[in-house]
């Protein structure tokens, strides 16, 4: 499960470094075109706002598998270990519903309907660049039973709780 883990996270962490540059990429050719040829170019800053977007998704489910998702430890650090680790269970739960209704779920329904939408730069389909949200949802469950099977079995520190 750990190798499999490491896998998705390196996947994960090249697609999401290969956004970046091409992002950095992208923003320098607007800026060449803008200035320099005076014909700004229109698709690369719209292909750089999408690929913003993909890159936070690929980001936030690498937190996810970290566990460093956003939480209160504030009640948390005074709990007993046995308290703690239920609580952290409980903590990804959540995040799994999360993933499951909102990115999933509302993910597949606005891919949907913004596929009948076209980007005015690009030509594409919206609802394409939408589809991070299911893939993220997915992964991000994924990462959540993971973290779940981990911590049942004690595998994982608490001390992330404790940061």
């Amino acid at each position: 499960m750990k190798q499999f883990r490491a896998v998705l996270n390196r996947l994960l962490s090249i697609l999401a470094g290969v956004s970046f540059i091409a992002m950095v990429v992208l923003t320098c050719w607007q800026v060449f075109t803008r200035y320099f040829l005076k014909n700004p170019s229109s698709w690369s800053e719209e292909l750089v706002s999408y690929l913003f977007a993909w890159a936070s998704l690929f980001g936030a489910s690498l937190i996810t598998s970290e566990r460093g998702h956003m939480n209160i430890p504030i009640l948390v650090e005074k709990a007993s270990p046995t308290v703690r680790k239920y609580l952290a269970i409980f903590g990804e739960l959540v995040a799994f519903a999360f993933s499951a209704i909102i990115l999933l779920y509302g993910g597949i329904e606005i891919s949907k309907l913004a596929m009948g939408q076209m980007t005015s730069s690009l030509g594409v389909a919206v609802g394409v660049f939408y589809i991070a949200l299911p893939v993220c949802g997915v992964l991000n469950m994924l990462y959540t039973v993971l973290n779940i099977i981990d911590l049942w079995r004690g595998q994982d520190s608490l001390s992330k709780e404790d940061a």
